[in-house]
């Protein structure tokens, strides 16, 4: 019968317990019935003793039937736990009291329970909806038990937050009795707001305990006991609750769904600033009953054997030599050379702006006053600080600044779109926003949280109209007459969350700690032997912003950052005038561009461009082809294309000669490790499986592992994803495949998740794009799988030039060409040749193709019928060779693959 009523859940764990009361609701004596969900007999049956228990607590208006999944995993797991879920009084199967019973009752109620169920040994608490809080109280009266804390979509609710809306509405006088008691509108719309819907099957069983008026007498009063203001009697024990976690020294792990409409993100934000240790894991597109959208049980006991079984010892601090990313900036204030140059500033208006420049002097008085101004407004050592603002002098400051404050920096991409970047800054949850105009019509549109900077001066209407409280003038001027705020750089606390492009699956915030951007530069400065005194053309942001702590001068280019390809050979040559540049940073977007338009140039911008000794191409990997045109332009330069990504840059290098010396191979040879860095090999093997062990060995196949001081520190709020990262112990997974040669250079094959596994066995994609693209008439090309896994078939689809004009199969001859071609070259049979007008490619470098799109369309287009929509596609034309993309099972991306995209940065143009 509970099989049938209950699915999911054993008979054997469904019982009944007669629990004495202490509650001040009940009279002395009052005993009441309650009903748990127990696997205690089913370890007992097996002989086993559990670890601990693990002591599970639903919200209204669910049951203990929420946490099933944790019962079954429970007792399988590696190291078997006591699972007890329970139904709190007048919810589910349990007693209903014929009293209203108030937050301090049901924490005292839970107390009566676990005191009558004998429970001894380390408890983990877990807690849901307004469980969580119930949860949270028996936690704080426990101390001496309590082992750790889990916490899914919950909130301590304090003050100075309102009650989200669909709450407000329950506790309507005119709703309340109707949608919570008379009705079952309440729990109906709860069930509705499952990720995907509920089954008919499992949306009865959470309706069983609640089909009459008098079964939901608790429903309604868990809502009326809601505390809206400090007027309500269960005011005071909440304030208690929120307050007392601030104290617990236990670990603790939160689970969120972002789609919750009740409890936003903004209880997340406040859950971790009283929790700040927590491990916290984000599933993007989960709700409210995050329990049914996702699989939590896997996760949880997954970190109940490191937090709790076997925690890591953190008394160990890393050995690396630390010098802080101020120092340069510090020691130079008194320097009256150029430190930064933008040669289109932000706020000029037409094409005869004149360049800004700030000397050393300049840029640390600023940097200075911009902190005072920052702290004077709120901004305190760990501090989160999103800055929307394009390349450029405003953006160094600020970022210098926050570095100043040890405040955290917070920086996501315009080319996430406006779902992508409020989603990431959503989960990064900053307590501060600065932002150029747009960006704060975005934040003020769709609620993207902190409190509102704006980076010019607005009128004081527009000003009230997206909620902007401070301008970065009014900040500057208010600090230089103040103290400087002086905070030392603590090495291991966190100093930036770098969001990836995007182009690998939702972008993720990558945390650096103040240690691991120190690590960073010194990698650059170290494996290019770049000093005090470089100056800097800097084509690609990332570098731009480095160049302070390098100690070298920086310019930033005219050009649209939001599209590398604006930047022109004028434009490049004209940045390298300005400061006389000796290197160059650029995307190999913005370098086709500029080979493109060199025909522009005049003697004296050809004059400063053969000053240039040093030109890194930083994005993507690139062609030979490519590099020996930009050569032309810098014919004194040493050419090089480093390999990295969001999560390490860089990684790898090599130089032009390099690339002629390796010749052709099975993938994008980026060279041999940069300074103080490590790559290692984990097989991938016929099943398409990866092995654990990191190996050095020629020609071996597999994911690429990385090692090195500037390694992120860790995924921000994506705990399982950085459990995946770091599973290799000391290394960082890469999610690209490639291979060691016999000289110890890497070579990129693709993206683990684009392997193709046929009948053969596994195969990668690049070699065979890269012989693909050889062929005379066909630009850049995407390799992928169709069909089962063990049983794909290899299809390539081709940008054509000219382009096609719609997409379809290739022509015959073309399709023969290119057949042939892969085929001699890789030994791969191709099953079909398809063509489309443009790649789907990612803004930030316009070369990363979307080949799970691409596999996607390919399937339904050789499946038969119409041609079908690819969806949005990249309109930038062809680039060099791209390493291929893809999403982890989790729905986010394990590292940009293919090029050195570190640092993303908000770039002002709408897309």
């Amino acid at each position: 019968m509970v099989e049938e009523l209950w699915p999911g859940v054993s008979p054997a764990w469904s019982s009944f317990v007669r629990v004495p009361s202490t509650a001040a609701v009940d009279r002395p004596g009052t005993v009441h019935k309650w009903h748990v969900l127990d696997n205690g007999p089913d370890l007992a049956a097996a002989g086993v003793e559990p670890e601990g228990t693990l002591l599970c607590v639903h919200g209204n208006p669910t049951w203990s039937y929420l946490w099933r999944s944790m019962l079954a995993a429970g007792a399988t797991a590696q190291k078997p736990w006591r699972v007890v879920a329970v139904d709190q009084l007048d919810m589910g199967f349990s007693q209903r009291t014929g009293t209203f019973r108030r937050l301090e009752d049901r924490i005292t109620d839970l107390g009566n329970l676990t005191d009558a169920l004998g429970i001894s040994g380390q408890v983990v608490t877990a807690g849901h909806d307004w469980g969580g809080v119930i949860s949270l109280g028996w936690a704080l009266r426990h101390r001496r038990q309590l082992a750790g804390v889990v916490l899914t979509n919950t909130a301590v609710h304090p003050a100075g937050f309102s009650l989200p809306p669909a709450l407000k509405l329950a506790l309507h006088p005119a709703v309340h009795p109707w949608g919570t008691r008379s009705t079952d509108a309440f729990i109906r719309v709860t069930h509705a707001l499952a990720q995907p819907a509920l089954s008919a099957d499992v949306k009865n069983a959470f309706a069983l305990p609640y089909r009459s008026a008098a079964r939901r007498e608790g429903v309604a009063n868990f809502v009326a006991d809601i505390p809206a203001d400090e007027t309500h009697p269960s005011w005071r024990t909440l304030n208690t609750v929120a307050d007392g976690i601030r104290r617990l020294n236990v670990p603790s792990l939160v689970l969120w769904g972002p789609k919750d409409p009740v409890f936003s993100d903004r209880y997340l934000r406040d859950l971790l600033e009283r929790l700040p240790a927590s491990s916290v894991h984000r599933f993007e597109g989960a709700g409210h009953l995050l329990h049914e959208d996702v699989d939590i049980a896997s996760p949880v006991f997954s970190w109940l054997r490191t937090a709790v079984e076997a925690p890591a010892d953190t008394s160990l601090r890393r050995s690396e030599p630390f010098r802080p990313m101020l120092a340069e900036l510090d020691e130079r204030a008194d320097d009256t050379s150029a430190a930064v140059v933008d040669m289109a500033p932000l706020g000029a208006a037409g094409t005869d702006a004149q360049p800004r420049t700030l000397s050393w002097a300049e840029l640390a008085e600023r940097v200075n006053a911009l902190a005072a101004g920052l702290a004077a407004a709120g901004v305190r050592p760990g501090t989160r600080v999103n800055l929307l603002v394009p390349p450029g002098i405003e953006l160094t400051s600020l970022i210098y600044a926050c570095l100043r404050l040890n405040a955290v920096i917070v920086v996501a991409d315009a080319g996430l779109g406006t779902k992508g970047l409020g989603r990431a800054i959503k989960g990064a949850g900053p307590a501060f926003l600065i932002g150029i105009d747009r960006a704060l019509i975005g934040a003020r549109a769709l609620g993207w949280p902190g409190t509102r900077i704006s980076v010019t001066e607005l009128a004081p209407a527009r000003k009230r109209l997206l909620g902007v409280k401070h301008s970065v003038a009014e900040l500057i001027a208010g600090g230089s007459t103040a103290e400087v705020p002086w905070f030392p750089a603590e090495p291991d606390a966190d100093a930036a969350v770098l969001f990836t492009s995007g182009s690998t699956g939702p972008a993720k915030g990558v945390v650096y700690t103040h240690r691991q951007l120190a690590a960073m530069r010194d990698a650059i400065k170290d494996t290019y032997n770049l000093r005090a005194g470089t100056s800097l053309v800097a084509g690609f942001a990332p570098f731009a912003l480095l160049g302070p702590a390098l100690g070298a001068t920086s310019v930033t280019p005219d050009m649209d950052v939001t599209s590398p390809r604006t930047l022109t050979a004028s434009a490049l040559a004209d940045a390298a005038v300005a400061v006389n540049a000796t290197t160059v940073f650029a995307s190999p977007a913005a370098l086709t561009n500029v080979t493109a338009t060199s025909g522009e140039l005049d003697a004296a911008q050809r004059t400063a461009l053969g000053q240039v000794d040093l030109l890194l191409s930083a994005g993507a990997p690139i062609g030979e082809q490519l590099l020996a045109m930009v050569q032309d332009l810098v014919p004194n330069a040493s050419l090089h294309t480093p390999y990295g990504m969001t999560e390490a840059l860089p990684v790898t290098d090599i130089s032009l000669a390099g690339i002629r010396a390796a010749g052709s191979g099975n993938g994008v040879c980026v060279g041999t490790p940069v300074s103080r860095a490590e790559v290692a090999i984990a097989e991938v093997f016929p099943d398409g499986s990866v092995g654990s062990d990191p190996l050095t060995t020629a020609n071996r196949t597999g994911e690429i592992l990385v090692r090195a001081p500037h390694v992120k520190d860790r995924y921000d709020r994506l705990w399982i994803t950085e459990r995946h990262s770091s599973s290799i112990t000391g290394w960082h997974r890469t999610g690209d495949v490639g291979h060691l040669d016999g000289d110890g250079r890497l070579w990129v094959e693709g993206r683990l998740g684009h392997i193709l596994t046929t009948a053969e066995g596994v195969r990668t994609p690049v070699a065979a794009e890269q012989a693909a693209e050889s062929v005379d008439g066909v630009g850049r090309v995407a390799v992928v799988g169709v069909g089962p896994a063990g049983a794909q078939v290899p299809v390539a689809v081709l940008e054509t030039s000219p382009p096609v004009r719609r997409a379809g199969t290739a022509a015959a001859d073309l399709s023969a060409k290119v057949r042939s071609q892969v085929l001699e070259l890789c030994g791969i049979d191709l099953a079909a040749v398809l063509v489309l007008p443009a790649m789907p490619t990612d803004i930030r470098h316009n070369s990363k193709i979307d080949r799970t799109a691409l596999a996607g369309w390919a399937s339904q287009l050789l499946a038969g019928g119409p041609v079908p929509k690819l969806g949005k596609q990249s309109k930038h034309g062809k680039g060099g060779p791209a390493v291929p993309a893809s999403a982890d099972a989790d729905g986010s991306s394990a590292g940009t693959a293919g090029g050195s995209g570190s640092l993303p940065v908000f770039e002002e143009a709408s897309r």
